[in-house]
């Protein structure tokens, strides 16, 4: 058995005894990393740990510290409810804005991740507050960050074009850009649905008192809760079930009905809170108050705004920057934010990024790609890449996928017998709208940032998300773009 295939063969055994153990995946995969880079691979601890994510450590670190800090202070809360009067209480408006304020970022410049980063934290703690599905509102954030991503001025969309351009390959920044727009609106729209957008629109308005304290919200067409009693934002199949799903909310265990109804609609995510949602979605006098901790801290998010997308800073070591600054300043409301770092997170994405970085190193990724571009059929051969290009991307880098799977399309594309125009917008897409896995950079940053969460549940939520995408996208990209032979 060649090398290459028991990496893969390991990779897998790797899911089963995380699934079915409830151990830590990312413990698992340094494990499998120390032993097939060692043993199979003939690999030091130098090159077992080349592939280990410094940069994404510190992001993933930086950034929920000093959302943690925010969360403490109220500042989140206060952002919350600018977000609702922005909107004019329509909640179920909320996930279009950060789909399109995502969007908006990496379309300008932004790195998919940096934007995710500072969109993710504020929109999923929305998402607790209001009752909405947090799986819907991490979707809608990251596939709002790749519909914006491929415009011609923005670092995938010039990676990208530079790749093409670098092997003499047609070409249409256009085309990218709005194929990569077209899918990922497409797929937010399907989700938003299917996770319970269209009861957020039943829902109605929330209604805000004048008096800015003490009022309730009022869904349009239902009546006010009784005081005291629960707000109508969330609403389990049944009480039986809802004290069930609240009992399992600590140990992350969940049966198979249990795990279905809270991935597909809104109702479920009651198995998700570890609280209820508030009686009250109108702020109390204390929560519409900008302190001097609230004011430095909105300070802080806009400088970490500005230090990534104009002056090109590290989004990870920038926030932990200024999460130290605002511990110093204020460290009652901060003493606590250490430990709400997600480090279950932060080693299992690690972890497992660190095995991928083995498979890298010992030549699996690159043994798989000239295994299908060596195929003799065009057509068969291009929804092959693209099905790796979306696998491997899930793990790893989707730039760098692009980057080695376009040049192995380039034989048969030079040949003229399959558009390279939709080629490359397939591999595109396909790399990219995966990028919902709690495994990628995106998708982890999604994880670590939801609040009041049973977050080994939320994890399998994604994962078995990321798998639908993996599973339908290339194969739908493949027929809507290569199959009619774009450019």
């Amino acid at each position: 058995m060649s090398p290459e295939l028991i990496s893969i063969l390991v990779l897998v055994v790797v899911f089963v005894i995380a699934t079915t153990r409830s151990v830590n995946m990312g413990a698992l995969a340094f494990a499998a990393a120390f032993a097939v880079g060692g043993l199979v691979a003939d690999l030091d601890a130098d090159g077992i740990f080349a592939g280990f994510p410094g940069d994404l450590f510190v992001v993933l670190v930086g950034v929920t510290y000093l959302f943690a800090i925010a969360r403490a202070n109220g500042t989140t809360d206060w952002l919350v409810h600018a977000a609702v009067r922005l909107v004019r209480g329509r909640v179920a408006l909320i996930p279009w804005v950060m789909f399109a304020l995502t969007g908006a970022l990496t379309a300008i410049g932004a790195v998919s991740p940096a934007a995710v980063a500072i969109v993710a934290p504020i929109a999923l703690s929305f998402a607790a507050r209001y009752g909405i599905s947090p799986l819907l509102m991490g979707a809608m954030v990251v596939h709002g960050a790749q519909a914006g991503g491929f415009s011609p001025i923005s670092i995938y969309g010039s990676i990208v074009n530079g790749i093409v351009e670098r092997e003499k390959l047609p070409g249409n920044e256009v085309v990218l850009f709005l194929a990569s727009l077209a899918a990922n609106l497409a797929i937010a729209a399907v989700v938003f649905v299917v996770c319970g957008g269209l009861k957020l629109w039943a829902r109605g308005a929330v209604a805000e008192s004048d008096s800015g304290g003490g009022g309730t919200a009022e869904a349009a067409g239902n009546p006010a809760p009784a005081a005291g009693g629960p707000a109508p934002t969330v609403s389990a199949p049944d009480a039986g079930s809802r004290a069930a799903g609240a009992g399992r909310a600590g140990d992350g265990g969940a049966s198979p009905s249990s795990e279905a109804e809270s991935f597909g609609e809104a109702p479920g995510t009651a198995r998700l809170r570890t609280r209820p949602a508030p009686a009250t979605a109108t702020p109390s006098p204390e929560e519409a108050r900008l302190t001097p901790a609230r004011t430095a801290t909105l300070t802080s998010l806009l400088a970490l705004v500005v230090a990534v997308l104009v002056f090109d800073l590290d989004a990870g070591l920038t926030a932990i920057t200024l999460a130290v600054l605002l511990s110093t300043a204020w460290p009652k409301d901060s003493r606590k934010a250490t430990g709400e770092i997600a480090w279950p997170t932060v080693l299992l994405i690690c972890g497992v990024l660190t095995y991928v970085g083995v498979l890298d190193e010992m030549g699996t990724i690159t043994w798989a790609g000239e295994g299908v571009g060596g195929i003799g059929v065009p057509l068969l051969a291009a929804v092959l890449l693209c099905y790796i290009g979306a696998l491997v991307s899930a793990f790893a880098s989707s730039v760098g996928i692009m980057g080695a799977l376009i040049p192995l399309a380039v034989p048969f594309l030079e040949r003229g017998e399959i558009g390279a125009v939709g080629m490359v917008a397939a591999l595109a897409v396909s790399a990219t709208v995966v990028d919902v896995s709690p495994f990628s950079t995106n998708g982890a940053l999604v994880l670590a940032a939801a609040p009041d969460v049973d977050r080994e549940r939320f994890f399998r939520q994604l994962m078995v998300y990321g798998g639908i995408v993996v599973a339908v996208v290339p194969a739908a990209a493949w027929l809507v773009m290569v199959v009619p032979g774009w450019g």
